[in-house]
């Protein structure tokens, strides 16, 4: 079980409010790289419902998708503005048929989360490392109650970010807030991808979430791209 000792660790050295970022898809051959930005403050305490938190590549679908709904009663009481967006059959990040870059914050008190999301078209301009950047940077930009200290998991730290940062190898299976963000991200993205197999259904989005599994290649192939297929990515270069 995960616990506060790094969030902790932060407030003992003077910071306020501290922040775990996590994002999911930079992967996948088609849709958006989406981020989530988790920030707390000491009062903080984890619940009996949320301490089964960890990494969500660790968790089922079906155990993401509860934690989520549980991070939502915990995390936000009366305001579900992100997860009313996401969940469901709702299509407001599909504009036209096109995935839009989007951010959003949900929150209450003394925790929020912020989400931001890059297209497919952002991640073509400008790669995937500096899309999932922008998206992390989205994310933070949606809360209202900005951090005094980042988490963020990985290798890199944010570029020309203004708040004091560490990035930490494998921290969503680490740090707490870390990978409650994965788990927000985690689903986030799935339930958009689940939308765009109801507009594109010969690519089985709904099975791989647009990763570049055995079924997504062969129905790349024999289809061709889809419109929000990454076309920078090799294996959609390929099937052009």
């Amino acid at each position: 079980m995960l616990n506060l000792i790094a969030e902790k660790e932060l407030f003992k050295q003077g910071y306020k409010f501290v922040a775990g970022i996590d994002e999911a898809g930079r992967g996948p051959l088609a849709g958006p790289v989406v981020a989530a930005c988790v920030v707390c403050d000491e009062k903080f305490k984890i619940s009996d419902k949320i301490k089964s938190i960890k990494d969500s590549k660790k968790l089922t679908a079906k155990k993401r998708d509860e934690l989520f709904t549980v991070i939502q009663e915990e995390f936000t009481q009366h305001q579900k503005k992100v997860f009313d967006k996401v969940g469901g059959a709702n299509r407001s990040v599909l504009v036209g048929g096109l995935m839009s870059s989007t951010s959003d914050t949900f929150g209450a008190g003394f925790t929020e989360v912020g989400v931001g999301i890059c297209d497919h078209q952002t991640i073509d301009r400008i790669n995937i490392l500096q899309a999932s950047f922008l998206a992390m940077k989205k994310a933070i930009s949606a809360l209202k109650q900005k951090p005094d200290f980042i988490m963020l998991d990985g290798g890199f730290k944010i570029p020309n970010c203004s708040y004091a940062q560490r990035n930490i190898i494998k921290g969503d299976a680490l740090i707490f807030s870390i990978a409650t963000a994965s788990i927000i991200a985690k689903v986030t993205r799935d339930r958009i991808m689940l939308e765009a197999h109801k507009i594109y259904p010969n690519y089985g989005f709904d099975k791989h979430k647009g990763y570049g599994t055995k079924m997504h290649l062969e129905r790349l192939r024999k289809y061709g791209p889809c419109p929000i297929h990454r076309t920078s990515f090799k294996p959609v270069k390929l099937a052009s």
